[in-house]
């Protein structure tokens, strides 16, 4: 007799697990193992926030119960950043919940909006949380492919008629992971008008949207006119502030189905620790500069690996936001064979494309997450490698 659910006996492999693996056994064997795999910033978070932190932990109110949507000053928080940012209104009492992470209220918005059998439209390639996601609730995802000729922007007109038909979620995600590729408000108008044809709610997952380059700037899924009928939108300081641990996000939009997700986590959990939501008040409300800092960093590096890209004849795009650099494998290697050439042969970890879905084959994603010197020391490591020898 098992004691597991089927459910979790038949989830897919996670594939950064067996990466992380991997890893552990050649360190052992005193490699010295430089990991681009896992997008978790290197970042220090920004003293401020810290110092907020520190001072509301000694508050012994702080240490009770959140009341289960969040606190006021935390959704009021969000709500000045879209004010802000997108100049657009929000109400933060029923437009607006509080999130122990983005990831967190991703998996548990399945269960709050869908029902066994459901279909959901999820991008490929595409996180693959979004999948696991879809699949613990009971639902069946379908791909939404993102090809590159279309800069992967989602091609509806290759999704079949019955699939669309049966559909009742379509996520996307700009900028993007895996591919880095960024949106702009024709991608979110064409979106929105899908959607409303179909009748489905878009789930927008920005979580990279205040990483970004070269001038540009992330539009907000909200700001399209009647987006509120029919989207939400979830957010996360993990990436922007490197608060990844302290995990701590928001979700905006149709306020059914903020109150739906609400409800459901009511009877999960009790929201976060009240001092991180204070912390992240602060962070929101800020005037961004730490973030700029940030950004000017990711920048420095992800020029100085696509330059290293381009000398060893790796096809990249040049991406204007995210922590990820999106390439090409050279020719003759799938992404796994040339995942494990250079993890066994270089030391150095990178996430092969297929772990995003089908279309991610023949591509690898690498994660900006390293000093500048450790990307020296990956570039040297690479240039070292005959990327024309291909595994047989």
């Amino acid at each position: 007799m098992s004691f597991v659910s089927d459910k979790v006996n038949n989830l897919p492999p996670y594939l950064f697990s067996e990466f992380q693996q991997k890893k552990k056994e050649l360190q052992a064997d005193g490699v010295d193992v430089i990991d681009l795999g896992i997008g978790a910033p290197d970042l220090p978070t920004p003293d401020f926030i810290i110092d907020r932190l520190a001072e509301e932990s000694r508050v012994a109110a702080n240490h009770r119960y959140s009341t289960y949507s969040g606190t006021k000053e935390f959704k009021e928080a969000v709500a000045h950043h879209y004010q802000k940012q997108y100049d657009v209104e929000l109400d933060p009492e029923t437009e607006v919940l509080a999130l122990i992470g983005s990831k967190e209220g991703i998996a548990n918005l399945m269960h709050a909006t869908i029902n066994p059998g459901d279909t959901v439209l999820v991008p490929d390639p595409g996180y693959p949380v979004y999948r696991t996601a879809v699949h613990l609730a009971g639902g069946n995802s379908v791909a939404l492919p993102l090809d590159a000729t279309n800069s992967y922007e989602p091609s509806y007109e290759k999704i079949d008629q019955e699939s669309i038909n049966q559909a009742k979620l379509m996520l996307l995600n700009y900028p993007g992971n895996p591919t880095a590729a960024t949106a702009n408000d024709d991608t979110f108008l064409k979106a929105i008008a899908f959607a409303r044809k179909n009748q489905l709610l878009l789930v927008h997952d920005a979580a990279y949207d205040m990483i970004t380059f070269n001038g540009y700037e992330a539009p907000s899924a909200m700001q399209i006119p009647g987006a509120k009928e029919h989207a939400v939108e979830f957010g996360s300081l993990s990436k922007s502030f490197n608060m990844t641990g302290w995990r701590i996000g928001y979700v905006v939009g149709n306020k059914e189905v903020i109150q739906a997700l609400a409800a459901f986590k009511s009877n999960i959990d009790s929201s976060q620790f009240l001092p991180i939501q204070k912390a992240a008040s602060a962070a929101l409300t800020s005037d961004f500069s730490a973030v700029k800092a940030h950004n000017a960093i990711y920048q420095e590096r992800m020029e100085k690996l696509y330059c290293a890209f381009q000398e060893l004849g790796i096809e990249a795009d040049k991406p204007n936001g995210t922590i990820f650099l999106w390439a090409r494998v050279p020719d003759g290697f799938t992404s796994m064979s040339f995942a494990n050439k250079l993890l066994n042969e270089a030391g150095v970890i990178i996430t092969p494309g297929n772990a995003f879905g089908s279309r991610g084959e023949g591509y690898f994603r690498t994660a900006l997450t390293v000093t500048a010197e450790r990307l020296d020391d990956v570039i040297s490591r690479m240039k070292q490698l005959n990327l024309q020898e291909v595994p047989r």
